[in-house]
């Protein structure tokens, strides 16, 4: 039987798996440098990097196994905004957010034996317009630290956005529509209950 596996130590990741149903599932975690060929766009480079997540994964795992790798990125006017290093670094990364709209791209890749499917996912955020004093105090919280964008919507970093245009699960790092699809053309059903 095969067993799904995700390649990713994100807890959000997780998270989303058991909230659409997926409850067993294993974790891996390989390592492979982020780096992509800098032609590409924004949707490219996820799709990039998830394929090259889902191949080093492939060496840890059976070829029944069904592996998810993801990678999620922020970009605001085609720029990438990473991680940031440090709470000066978050704070310029959310005054340049700040009443403007960026966007989140995902790349998902499903991968079993020899079977690969990859496919991106993008949605717009708008922030709205916060002070200094208010982003401050949001970095105080820590929340921002581990997080592409300096921000996390499913926590306090909601409170700085304005609307989303898209799938707001592709912001937390998993477009699970998309990937529900996916997984759909490795066998992998939703609402297959049947009736009493």
């Amino acid at each position: 039987m095969s067993q799904i596996v995700l390649a990713s130590r994100s807890p959000r990741r997780q998270e989303l798996l058991h909230r659409i149903g997926i409850d067993r599932f294993s974790i891996i975690v390989p390592g492979v440098e982020e780096w992509y060929p800098p032609e590409l766009t924004p949707p490219e480079i996820v799709s990039y990097i998830s394929r090259e997540k889902a191949e080093a994964a492939q060496k840890l795992v059976t070829p029944d196994d069904i592996v998810i790798t993801a990678d999620t990125m922020v970009f605001l006017d085609d720029q990438r905004l990473g991680k940031p290093r440090d709470e000066a670094q978050a704070l310029t990364m959310l005054t340049a957010l700040s009443g403007r709209c960026h966007t989140v791209c995902t790349g998902v890749t499903v991968q079993q034996g020899a079977h690969r499917l990859t496919e991106s996912e993008s949605t717009r955020v708008f922030f709205r317009t916060a002070s200094e004093t208010e982003l401050r105090g949001y970095i105080r919280t820590g929340e921002p630290m581990d997080k592409a964008g300096a921000y996390g919507v499913q926590g306090l970093g909601s409170l700085l956005v304005e609307r989303i245009e898209g799938d707001f699960f592709n912001v937390m790092g998993l477009p699970v529509l998309r990937l529900s699809r996916m997984l759909g053309q490795f066998g992998v059903t939703f609402f297959n209950k049947e009736e009493p």
